[in-house]
């Protein structure tokens, strides 16, 4: 934790109080549970606490940055700003994937690097740099590392997968895509989705997700892939 505390200062200018959040926010359910005996606490609630201060945020940003923009558009935008993948990657750009604590066995498939670890670990820290400094600190922070590239407007021309392939299955004709949930799992502040996609009745791929749409979404991504 001294390097990523280090880190935060020297590249953010965030100092916690209370290095105990810090400490939680960057625990995987996996590292608690294989050290049930140590009641290490883990960052799931966290992580419930920041998505909600995001969606807040990226709201206010948009709705005051888009004045013309009608809400359906700034919906659409910002999902594609607080996805799963972007907040990955916005982790990835922080160096957070280094200090994250995993249980061996996730360490081991290759934890570190999924989108879905990360991108809960953005928003874990959000919620912890919430409680620790109040709602202008989550806004400045954001506004260092997410916020510059909104403005370059590269967000407002990507399309969701879902719509990427449905454009692909189409370019010969009507095609009838579904998807559908085959399997959800885990308490209700922190359910995994896992979403069947098919077209005309064949099974394309599947995704997996921390919402329906999310999980929608990554099982158009994966048939994307298999037929890309």
């Amino acid at each position: 934790m001294k390097e990523l505390e280090h880190t935060l200062e020297a590249s953010f200018g965030i100092v916690f109080e209370d290095g105990s959040l810090l400490e939680t926010a960057f625990t995987h359910t996996s590292y608690a549970n294989e050290h049930r005996l140590l009641n290490i606490s883990h960052n799931e609630r966290l992580e419930f606490l920041g998505d909600a201060v995001l969606q807040l945020l990226i709201s206010q940003y948009l709705y005051l940055k888009y004045p013309n923009k009608a809400e359906g558009d700034m919906s659409k935008l910002r999902s594609m700003i607080v996805r799963e993948e972007s907040l990955a990657g916005f982790s990835r750009d922080c160096g957070f994937d280094q200090h994250i604590k995993l249980g061996k066995g996730e360490e081991k498939s290759g934890g570190r690097n999924r989108d879905t670890i990360l991108g809960d670990l953005f928003e874990a820290f959000l919620g912890a740099l919430l409680l620790d400094k109040g709602v202008e600190a989550v806004s400045n922070f954001l506004n260092q590392v997410m916020i510059p590239k909104v403005e370059t407007g590269s967000y407002e021309q990507v399309k969701d997968y879902k719509t990427q392939l449905q454009e692909l299955l189409q370019t010969k004709g009507e095609v009838s895509i579904v998807y559908t949930v085959v399997n959800e799992e885990g308490p209700a502040h922190a359910k995994q989705f896992q979403v069947q996609v098919t077209a005309d009745g064949q099974v394309l791929s599947q995704g997996q997700g921390r919402s329906k749409k999310m999980a929608e979404q990554d099982a158009a991504k994966n048939a994307l892939a298999e037929l890309t």
